[in-house]
């Protein structure tokens, strides 16, 4: 009899609460469930408008297209095509000099505004950053459109002063003045974001010991951005070895100076759109893709001690 009695007494503790370890399992399972809700809609544009057509464009960057045979498996046939290519070379070196030139112009044109406008008391500062920023939101097609008229030697401001601003030894300064005057403002407010960041206590300590502005300008204030600064020269060099929009709008100004292979992408869309050559002008696609990510982590090796970009 006690012993009848006894065991159903110890039914209700059986029943108590689930264990910690347990509920803490199914609230993580249900925040990353939630979190992959979050995520999903932009993993799903990525795959349909980003990783299916480079799969693709690969896939037929491995073909030929023949007459006879129609498409034939080619392998790295277009690549070593496209190496061989002296107009694919020519292209690509007149990228790597535009970016060597264009890159420092155009940071150290947004490091200066960025100072400047940090520097300001002024209640024109907000203008002055307003205005700066404006060239970036204008659409690029928009912008170097507005600037060949400028450049056109029949119809511009500057056809009185007897300079070709298209011509073939001033067509890629223009080139980089387009590019400069539409992404500087974009950069210098990079710059000036990360210089509201840095505390003042510390600008303010410096003018206690007699530095100067210029001082505190050049050894505080740009050493403690050098993250951000970093990060919009990275920017800048795979904009610029992606240069395409600019020389291909202002080609009919000059086509002699601004060519069907003036830079690879040009030469990619030209064999593409004009040629039908659709398997090589992916094979030259992928190949300027394996320069800027060979040239962006050469650029991020070399600054790797200077930066928190590991």
């Amino acid at each position: 009899m006690t012993e009848l009695q006894t065991t159903p007494a110890a039914a209700p503790a059986a029943a108590g609460p689930a264990p910690a370890g347990r509920v803490k399992r199914r609230s993580l399972t249900r925040e990353t469930f939630t979190g992959w809700l979050f995520v999903l809609p932009f993993t799903v544009l990525l795959v349909a408008f980003l990783l299916l057509p480079m799969a693709y464009a690969f896939k037929i960057s491995l073909y030929r297209s023949t007459l006879v045979e129609g498409e034939v498996f080619a392998f790295f046939d277009n690549y070593r095509q496209a190496i061989d290519d002296p107009l694919v070379r020519e292209g690509v070196a007149r990228v790597l000099v535009f970016g060597l030139i264009q890159t420092p112009v155009m940071i150290g044109i947004a490091l200066l505004a960025a100072l400047l406008i940090d520097a300001a008391t002024s209640r024109f500062s907000r203008f002055f950053r307003l205005a700066a920023f404006v060239p970036y939101a204008v659409p690029v097609v928009i912008g170097t459109l507005m600037w060949g008229f400028l450049y056109s030697d029949s119809i511009g401001p500057f056809s009185a002063l007897g300079v070709n601003f298209v011509a073939a030894d001033t067509v890629l300064a223009s080139l980089g003045n387009i590019v400069t005057w539409q992404w500087a403002g974009y950069n210098m407010i990079v710059l000036y974001a990360a210089l509201q960041g840095v505390p003042k206590e510390i600008y303010e300590s410096a003018r206690i010991d007699g530095a100067g502005e210029v001082q505190i300008a050049l050894r505080i204030k740009t050493p403690m951005i050098s993250s951000a600064l970093i990060l919009a020269t990275l920017f800048t060099i795979m904009g610029t070895l992606q240069f395409f929009t600019e020389p291909l709008i202002l080609q009919p100004l000059n086509p002699g100076a601004i060519t069907q292979h003036y830079t690879p992408n040009v030469y990619a869309y030209q064999q593409a759109f004009s040629f039908q050559q659709y398997n090589y002008s992916a094979a030259i696609s992928f190949l300027l893709g394996a320069v800027v990510f060979v040239g962006s982590y050469i650029f991020l090796f070399a600054t790797r001690k200077r930066s928190a970009l590991r």
